[in-house]
């Protein structure tokens, strides 16, 4: 996504992100709070760093955290500091990222994961500039710092819903920023193909590798669910795998081939073409809504037919945010039709170990996914011997 670290700019030839480029300029002629919006794996790092880099602020520090994962106690204590004893572990004083961050840049990632409460200590900072370390009865000090904010969460709906305020949405929310998928701006692949070729040469001293048009046209056909960072580990896998060959066609993995994503395209004679069967604007439009069930039946697809682990086809993608709660029950219930209600062969059908089962639980139950088994139990239990057979085996036990 850059290009080197004193020309930090958003790469691409299509109007989505010449357009990105247009306003990252505007942002970086002012102090003005920014909000990126944007999937995950778009490339919302590389607007804040252009912004901080282009900016009046470029010889100041560029401060980033990410919100998600912490808790109220770690998060504060990352963003304001603490003085020593405050909490467990506190040895000693210790100044948070936006002390750090005094006359640069602020970059707070995933701002849509934080709590209600740190969502008003957040804003009381926006509001005096003050920072007050945890465990401290006044404020340590006034800094200036500029704040960009990053989220993959549609905050509109979330204030809407109340699950972040609304002061603090307008706080941040001066200067909006949305990068598109790259779904929406296919015409980019083969710049950032390139781009990340000469990335992984230069990282790894390997021969660089040239897109053939067959495969150029697989991977524009493809839906790229996981963005610029799925296309970035699809060219380090080619770049390792062979390099200094031309990428063939055969040569994309099986994943990121058109039959595997939701998107409108398809090749046909050397040409991407529209399916008739699927409705909605041309590949070049603006990004389209994936439909949960059809996504849902993919991951089915890849665990049963592919042989793919819970961990990888499933886990993996939740974890990263790519997956959303109702798509990982949706999964599991799938699941759990199969297995009759149990939790065990369905440990086994979804190709994880017979030791997974406690994990596996602890995993559901954790992000509150775990599908009661009850509804499912009326179903004619399935044979024991088919419980280390093929998919194939599973789905014929199980009536489909």
């Amino acid at each position: 996504m850059t290009r080197t670290d004193d020309d930090l700019s958003f790469l691409g030839r299509s109007a989505a992100a010449r357009q990105v480029e247009h306003e990252i300029a505007v942002a970086a002629g002012s102090d003005a709070k920014v909000l990126v919006s944007g999937e995950t794996g778009v490339g919302k790092d590389v607007v804040a760093r252009a912004i901080h880099r282009r900016s009046a602020r470029r010889q100041g520090p560029l401060s980033v955290i990410n919100c998600a994962g912490l808790t109220d106690t770690l998060l504060e204590s990352e963003l304001f500091g603490h003085v020593r004893g405050s909490f467990t572990g506190a040895v000693r004083d210790k100044a948070g990222l936006l002390e750090a961050a005094d006359r640069g840049t602020a970059f707070l990632d995933e701002a849509g994961e934080m709590s209600l409460r740190m969502q008003g200590v957040l804003l009381r900072f926006l509001e005096t500039g003050e920072v007050q370390r945890v465990g401290s009865e006044r404020a340590a000090r006034r800094v200036n710092v500029r704040v960009v904010a990053a989220t993959n969460r549609d905050l509109e709906a979330q204030v809407a819903s109340g699950a972040f305020r609304e002061d603090l949405f307008y706080r941040l929310n001066v200067i909006r920023i949305h990068v598109p998928p790259l779904r929406a701006r296919r015409e980019d692949i083969p710049v950032l193909f390139s781009h990340f070729v000469e990335t992984f040469r230069e990282q790894y001293g390997l021969a660089p590798r040239v897109l053939t048009e067959p495969a150029e046209l697989r991977l524009m056909a493809y839906h790229w669910p996981g963005n610029i960072r799925e296309l970035k580990n699809v060219v380090e896998r080619l770049m390792v795998k062979a390099p200094g060959e031309p990428v063939r066609a055969e040569d994309v993995p099986p994943g990121c081939r058109a039959g595997h994503g939701p998107g409108p395209v398809s090749i046909g004679d050397g040409h991407l073409e529209r399916r008739a069967d699927v409705a909605g604007p041309s590949f070049g439009a603006a990004a389209r809504v994936v439909d949960p069930e059809a996504a849902v039946a993919r991951l089915i697809a890849s665990l049963l037919e592919d042989g793919g682990s819970f961990w990888e086809v499933v886990h993996a993608p939740f974890m990263s945010r790519d997956l959303s709660r109702d798509q990982l029950r949706a999964v599991v219930r799938a699941g759990l039709e199969m297995t009759s209600g149990n939790y065990r062969i369905l440990v086994q059908l979804f190709n994880m170990a017979p030791g997974d089962y406690k994990r596996f639980l602890g995993f559901l139950r954790k992000h509150d996914c775990q599908v009661p088994f009850h509804p499912f139990r009326g179903l004619r239990p399935k044979p024991a011997r088919v419980m280390p057979l093929v998919p194939e085996d599973y789905r014929v036990a199980a009536g489909m």
